[in-house]
């Protein structure tokens, strides 16, 4: 019985480096799992379009379909935009919608290896206070997520963790770097907690400006490709509901 393809849903974003980075990430995922069918499409901005993926895989005469959200927490795109892009599908396709990414421990992995590229090192824990910057969001559950990445990251050794937000949510970058400057670590590391470059990632830049450390966006790291296929492989299972079933 063939695997379900695999259909990586991204947001999609007017900056070129967005749909670069999920290009490069699926091209990681394809080579750690060559019996695979991997394919990618865009809610908005870029092309294919997600229903465009979809009609082209059910007039080839495909079946089964894993749909992955290219997402970091189950807010409103997870929750609502996506749902609604696959229950227009064509019905001869079962559809199942994996988990977002996050959380997940080889993100935190992702995240502070990061930090280490950007000229950290493991010495530098006790004394360093990250910031923890994400996108944002209007969904307070997603907002609780982060907040809770934040406390159990910190308990790894860090001098502290503030999570931080660059839309919708309080506080922003700056201020968390100045709130861990007050509190006394000795230098402090902004960690976005973002998959690609794009607007939102760019305004964390801008607020780490008084920060000593700013780190890479997750991109396409092997810690991400791994979480894909996990969340993939539990989509797989039967135990889930499929759309369209």
């Amino acid at each position: 019985m063939p695997r379900p393809v695999l259909l990586v849903i991204a947001h999609g974003s007017r900056d070129p480096r967005h749909a670069a980075t999920v290009h490069a990430l699926v091209r990681r995922v394809r080579a750690l799992r060559p019996g695979v069918r991997v394919e990618t499409g865009f809610l908005d901005f870029n092309i294919p379009s997600v229903s465009g993926v979809l009609e082209s895989l059910a007039a080839e005469g495909v079946r089964d379909v894993v749909a992955l959200p290219l997402l970091l927490t189950r807010a409103f795109h997870a929750k609502s935009d996506i749902p609604a892009v696959l229950s227009e599908a064509p019905a001869r396709l079962r559809i199942r919608q994996a988990e977002v990414l996050g959380p997940s421990p080889l993100l935190t992995a992702a995240l502070e290896r990061r930090l280490y590229e950007a000229g950290l090192s493991p010495a530098d824990k006790s004394s360093t206070g990250v910031v923890l910057a994400s996108a944002g969001s209007t969904d307070p559950e997603a907002i609780a997520v982060i907040a809770e990445i934040a406390r159990e990251w910190r308990r790894t050794g860090w001098c502290a963790v503030r999570p931080a937000f660059a839309s919708a949510s309080l506080p922003r970058t700056e201020d968390a770097v100045r709130e861990l400057r007050a509190l006394g670590c000795k230098r402090v590391a902004v960690a976005p907690y973002v998959l690609a470059p794009g607007f939102l990632p760019d305004r964390i830049a801008r607020g780490a400006a008084e920060a000593d450390i700013l780190s890479d966006v997750l991109g396409a790291s092997p810690e991400v490709a791994q979480v894909l296929l996990q969340r993939y492989d539990a989509a797989r299972t039967p135990a889930l509901t499929a759309i369209g079933a």
